[in-house]
């Protein structure tokens, strides 16, 4: 008898598969990373064709290592990161350029002409999202116009996209040989081509991008006992499973972390960071520079919502200090480094490498590290990187809390970063409230499972996912409020010289 949920989780830098038993712990993984493609300043790709190959990888590893087999899985959930797009042909299976990662600034003209047209106002209508390089839309339009053959692939039928949360899903089914083009309603409202009302694609919006629409994937609910289709018998998992689940990462986490209820939130720490406060179903429509979004749609039920402030670059600061300035050898090395000294002795970084997202939105913002002297060391920079972390967090809580009306009680975080226990006491001393991380960490994961296994019954409602939740560590504030305003107000005073640096059409 099947007694396990899997779950696929295809990140920004790696992709894991993790499995669940009923009381939401984890049973087995496996993790593989993948390259990170910097063809020039401003552009991130990544190749499909490898992160296929990587999920294939540690689905079989994840079943060998504990023993396992499809058939113990009642169920399969996917998870991505979302806005990265992949076009290719489904003729052929193979991608017709390499993936445009949402870190991707290339589309800035793109993003500033539909500003400059009066097109902005109706896609943040629409789709509740400002016109940025963060979204896929102009990402499709980049590779249909740049890409030789792209534009008559597409006109043609032949062409289509997807996040890479449909690449997998195609691959999974069959691929050129039958899989499925589908998505869900968390994924499609990252592309500024899906109406958040309808939940379906928008003619006026894919004029605007000039995007055919059968280019586009079937939007289906996030769990649906109707699956997304089965897992190929001969494939990576060696059997057929039901695909059940589909959902972005950060909302997925926020399933992970059990935020049902309106006015709860939840902040994960990894490549960016991505703050989702749940609305209910009442759309809320921002006006202090976050995003509206689609929380999750289970069945038939109405869809809920939520507002977001998504954060660029984060942990990716800390990737940069191990891999670009070579001061760590490892990210657990930051959080040694950094308790060397008691204080950032008056350095600021703010990492703008792909602009500034919530709640700025400013594709002209560059990274700059302020404040240094003679005294600072690689120390003093270590430890600004992790309260760079803490401080745009702030930013966005402090955005969510005018837009709602909601004031944090308590942040429940997760993912990688919230190993870094100085990040995490730092993050409490900003914000002046509790931080609290759950025993599963790796929520995002833990989300997809959850929403594969809602769909068939493997746990009944969202009441018993509540109850696996357990708090693993909490922090409380330490910094007097006098540290705290005026740290916060050196941060936002560091901000100011990041904007202005790119010249923007």
């Amino acid at each position: 008898m099947a007694e396990f949920v899997g779950a696929v989780d295809q990140g920004t830098t790696s992709t894991r598969f993790m499995i669940f038993d009923h009381s939401g712990n984890e049973v087995g993984r496996h993790q593989l990373e993948h390259e990170q493609i910097l063809p020039q300043a401003g552009w991130v790709e990544h190749d499909p064709v490898e992160i296929w190959e990587r999920t294939s990888s540690v689905l079989q590893s994840a079943l060998n290592k504990t023993g396992l087999s499809a058939s113990d899985l009642v169920a399969l959930g996917i998870t991505n990161q979302r806005e990265t797009a992949v076009v290719w042909d489904k003729r052929t299976g193979r991608p017709l350029y390499n993936a445009i990662v949402w870190q991707d600034t290339r589309t800035d003209r793109i993003a500033s002409a539909l500003e400059r047209e009066g097109k902005g106002d109706v896609i943040r209508q629409k789709a509740g999202l400002p016109p940025a390089t963060y979204f896929s839309g102009g990402k499709i339009q980049w590779i249909l116009e740049n890409v030789e053959g792209a534009r008559e692939a597409a006109e043609s039928g032949n062409a289509i996209f997807g996040n890479t949360d449909t690449w997998l899903l195609w691959n999974l089914t069959g691929g050129k040989d039958g899989g499925v083009h589908v998505t869900d309603p968390t994924n499609a409202s990252r592309t500024m081509l899906m109406n958040l009302e309808t939940l379906d694609w928008d003619d006026e919006l894919l004029g605007f991008f000039n995007i055919p629409r059968s280019m586009l994937p079937e939007i289906k609910p996030s769990s649906s006992p109707d699956p997304y289709g089965l897992t190929l018998a001969n494939g990576p998992l060696g059997g057929e499973v039901r695909i059940t689940g589909d959902l972005g990462d950060q909302q997925a986490a926020t399933v992970g972390q059990v935020c049902f209820a309106p006015g709860e939130a939840k902040n994960t720490y990894g490549t960016g960071n991505f703050m989702l406060l749940n609305t209910g179903t009442e759309l809320v429509r921002s006006k202090a520079g976050l995003l509206t979004t689609v929380c999750y749609k289970f069945g038939d039920s109405a869809p809920v919502y939520a507002l977001e402030g998504s954060i660029a670059v984060t942990g990716s600061a800390v990737q940069w200090l191990r891999d670009q300035l070579g001061i760590i050898s490892g990210a657990s090395q930051s959080e040694a480094l950094a308790r060397q000294v008691e204080d950032n002795g008056g350095v600021y970084f703010v990492p703008a490498f792909s602009g500034l997202f919530a709640p700025y939105w400013r594709s002209d913002a560059r990274g700059a590290i302020v404040g240094l002297s003679r005294f600072n060391t690689n120390a003093h920079l270590a430890r600004a990187t992790l309260e760079a972390i803490c401080y745009q967090s702030r930013d966005v809580a402090e955005a969510m809390e005018k837009d709602s009306g909601v004031v944090l009680e308590v942040l429940k975080v997760d993912g990688g970063v919230t190993a870094n226990e100085l990040c995490m006491q730092i993050q409490a001393d900003v914000l002046g409230v509790p931080v609290s991380r759950p025993v599963v960490a790796e929520t995002t994961a833990l989300g997809a499972a959850y929403a594969a296994g809602l769909a068939v019954g493997f746990w009944k409602n969202t009441d018993e996912l509540r109850a696996n939740w357990n708090e693993s560590k909490r922090w409380s504030p330490q910094w007097s409020d006098e540290q705290r305003t005026t740290g916060y107000e050196r941060w936002k005073k560091a901000v100011t010289r990041t904007l202005d640096w790119v010249d923007v059409d």
